[in-house]
């Protein structure tokens, strides 16, 4: 083995598939890490453990033994692949080659929402008020205390992603039976929600910030701002992706506030993956994770940038490499379709004259005429997307607006049960 490098990926599934062909590029021989034998469900179409030269699993066994056997490939970092490899990548680092990744003492912080808030708070940064317990009478308590009884507020996982079970309780609403359906569910990274996190609503515009930091320094990677629609208490179900050039004044407003973030999460090196609202009060953090965007976001940030945090990654730890900011090379939006309703879908044909859209680029349609399909209400439940570029973003907005419009026309025929 003396004569191979070797590139070892904790968790290279959903967010991080792309790792190993990125590697193997530059000649390094991919290795997997897996925090169990198998893929969790919501990401098994993303793991394909015959890309990689070997697979290890931790199992039921100590992170000290499994970092013994990951010692014949002489790592000189590892890199966390998706959610459910941060924490694992972390302590594996901390054995095998110290200093390289994050700080180990704050694990926690980056891979749990309730952490996350307390180590904003600690840092002297402005965060939404939020409140995380399995006791549903200590948050009914807290809930009174801080006066969002006639309010709204947000009710999810602490430790998930991909909005699920992303819920919007209204003023008056009971929202008691949405705590008794998270806790104890086993969620989207295949972990059992061991508690209830309860949150005030951020009112304002949503950005997502990707980063990649290197000894401490902090780059970005693209900014894009969100549109997201609701619909009954769900409200994470995505419209629009858009890319923003880096001297946007929005941009400017947020960078800094990410970059502490950043520090107070104790985000050293590698990705960093951000989810702000812009309130009238200034920026409020929603979420980071320790690891790359996903849902195709490295493949539209090539498109547009001509980078990815996949590709900053690779550039860092082969040569050391540090980028600063990104050029906008051309305007782009991820336009995501949703399904109002669960049920047979009776129209699909009216989408098919969205290649001839000045600003087309590409589509995924995994559904048609006469499929089922699941009413939309996260991130992993759309009914297809569209990618729009060029270098006019009014032609841009048109089309998006066009494909919107065909949108308000999806026919779904209910299925009696």
């Amino acid at each position: 083995m003396e004569d191979k490098q070797y590139a070892v990926i904790v968790e290279p599934v959903s967010t991080g598939h792309e790792y190993a062909g990125a590697f193997r590029a530059e000649g390094l021989e991919p290795v997997a890490v897996m925090v169990a034998p198998d893929a969790v469900d919501a990401v098994h179409d993303t793991w394909h453990p015959e890309n990689f030269a070997a697979v290890h699993v931790l199992g039921d066994r100590g992170v000290a033994e499994l970092a013994e056997e990951l010692r014949r490939y002489g790592p000189q970092w590892l890199v966390a692949g998706s959610e459910m490899g941060v924490e694992l990548c972390d302590a594996l680092t901390a054995i095998l080659c110290p200093g390289t990744g994050n700080d180990p003492a704050s694990t926690l912080e980056r891979r749990d929402k309730w952490h996350m808030a307390r180590a904003l708070a600690r840092a002297g940064l402005a965060h939404l008020r939020q409140r995380c317990s399995a006791d549903r009478d200590e948050l009914d308590a807290w809930i009174a205390e801080q006066g969002l009884s006639g309010e709204r507020f947000v009710v999810k996982p602490p430790k998930s992603g991909a909005t699920d079970d992303v819920h919007l309780i209204r003023p008056g609403q009971d929202w008691h039976p949405v705590f008794d359906a998270i806790l104890g569910k086993i969620n989207y990274t295949g972990i059992r929600n061991e508690a209830v996190l309860v949150q005030e609503f951020a009112e304002g515009t949503e950005y997502l910030v990707d980063t990649y930091s290197v000894d401490g320094r902090h780059g970005l990677v693209d900014v894009c701002r969100y549109a997201k629609s609701r619909r009954d208490d769900r409200i994470g179900i995505y419209e629009r992706v858009q890319f923003l050039p880096p001297d946007d004044p929005d941009v400017a407003e947020i960078r800094p506030y990410v970059f502490a973030v950043l520090d107070a999460l104790g985000i050293r090196n590698g990705c960093g993956h951000s989810e702000v609202m812009l309130t009238k009060h200034g920026p409020r953090l929603m979420e980071t994770a320790a690891r790359p965007a996903g849902g195709g976001h490295q493949m539209i940030t090539r498109m547009s940038t001509g980078d990815s945090q996949i590709a900053r990654t690779v550039a860092h730890r082969l040569r050391g490499e540090f980028k600063a900011s990104y050029t906008l090379g051309q305007h782009l939006s991820a336009v995501f379709i949703s399904s109002p309703a669960a049920g047979i879908w009776r129209n699909g044909d009216i989408f098919d004259g969205v290649d001839a859209l000045p600003t087309f680029v590409d589509k995924h349609f995994p559904y048609g005429t006469g499929d089922l399909v699941p009413a939309s209400d996260d991130l992993v439940t759309y009914l297809a997307w569209v990618i729009l570029a060029g270098p006019d973003p009014a032609q841009i907005e048109a089309d998006y607006s066009h494909i919107k419009a065909i949108e308000g026309r999806i026919e779904i025929e209910k299925v009696r049960s």
